[in-house]
């Protein structure tokens, strides 16, 4: 669906920029728009890199797990139906600790691997449990508290402080994060009345 939607956009300015005579326009951004990206990737890639072998060492020095450990209780609370001992819960606390250190590439292997076991525990095979749902709501909120990525575009346009919106972002984070779970639990209480009507 979205490939169709960003399709038609593409065609849509594409007739546009015919009818208007503004077809030199279209070429120019293509171009322009070429430069830009490389740029962006030139900027935030040593970034990412510096970032990620931060993030490897950390790993290998176990502080990422014991970081995941220390949130258990947390995500314990999120997830009442996945056991306290169970490897699931362990995925999941290394994904969203990740998360909330801005390396979401990293973060991305430990939560298909917390979905992958929370599906062969499921029962029903064709719909999402509440866990699984859950999960996906504060994948999608945006867990982070050190936004790497954002950082690294400031650092590139000239920023001269690019990590003052650190602040920002945990309080974003915050709220964004509350809301989300607020609303997962009350769509869930909802469709639990619907199922026992």
């Amino acid at each position: 669906m979205i490939n169709k939607i960003w399709a038609s956009f593409i065609i849509i300015g594409i007739l546009y920029s015919f009818l208007t005579g503004n077809i030199d326009t279209i070429n120019q951004e293509i171009i322009d728009c070429g430069k830009t990206s490389l740029d962006l990737f030139l900027a935030m890639f040593p970034m990412m890199i510096l970032w990620s072998g931060i993030m490897n060492i950390a790993k290998k020095a176990g502080i990422l797990e014991w970081l995941s450990y220390r949130m258990r209780p947390l995500f314990r609370i999120i997830f009442p139906e996945i056991e306290e001992n169970d490897e699931t819960l362990g995925y999941i606390a290394s994904n969203l600790t990740i998360n909330m250190l801005g390396i979401h590439n990293a973060s991305t292997p430990f939560g298909l691997k917390a979905m992958k076991c929370m599906q062969e525990k499921n029962k029903h095979k064709n719909k999402a449990t509440r866990s699984m749902i859950t999960f996906l709501v504060l994948n999608t909120s945006g867990v982070t508290l050190l936004a790497t990525d954002i950082i690294a575009v400031r650092a590139m346009y000239g920023s001269k402080n690019p990590t003052d919106l650190i602040f920002i972002t945990i309080i974003a984070t915050l709220i964004n994060t509350v809301l989300a779970l607020i609303m997962d639990r009350i769509l869930w209480k909802a469709d639990q009345k619907h199922e026992s009507k």
